[in-house]
């Protein structure tokens, strides 16, 4: 998505987990773990997600963390069972950056049951990929917006 903004802008809003949680669709609350109070390699957050009136948490580790380029994340789900990875890429561009979402599902085969009852939702590649894009718009108003421009 092109968005009118600086890398590092889009960077600060993306790689803060508490900020951007409040730009996504089930995600509703993220917490950092371990006394971590920024996006570092290997630091930890808590998200609580929703759906309706199910509930369910996973604890993220981030993998990247590239200032202006890129941030990723793996998701777990209690007691340590894969979920996802989910990545954020950012590129300059002529009036401003370009910033990708893209999401890789690695649960399980015999996870899958559950997860359909955990979160109600059984097209879950489906979901990601509307969720995506319902993040990038509500990013992109974000950092459109007269209050945020640096």
């Amino acid at each position: 998505m092109a968005i009118r903004t600086s890398p590092a802008a889009a960077y600060r809003v993306v790689s803060d987990p508490p900020v951007l949680i409040r730009l996504g669709e089930e995600a509703h609350r993220a917490r950092w773990l371990d006394g971590a109070t920024a996006s570092a390699v290997g630091a930890r957050f808590r998200g609580h997600n929703r759906n309706g009136l199910r509930r369910w948490v996973t604890t993220c580790r981030i993998t990247d963390a590239d200032p202006g380029r890129c941030f990723g994340y793996e998701v777990t789900a209690p007691p340590g069972v894969p979920i996802s990875r989910w990545q954020y890429d950012i590129a300059p561009a002529a009036e401003g950056c370009t910033v990708t979402e893209t999401n890789w599902l690695r649960v399980p085969l015999w996870f899958i049951p559950f997860a359909i009852l955990i979160t109600g939702v059984a097209d879950r590649i489906g979901a990601n990929r509307a969720h995506i894009g319902v993040t990038l718009q509500r990013l992109k108003q974000y950092l459109e917006s007269p209050s945020a421009r640096e």
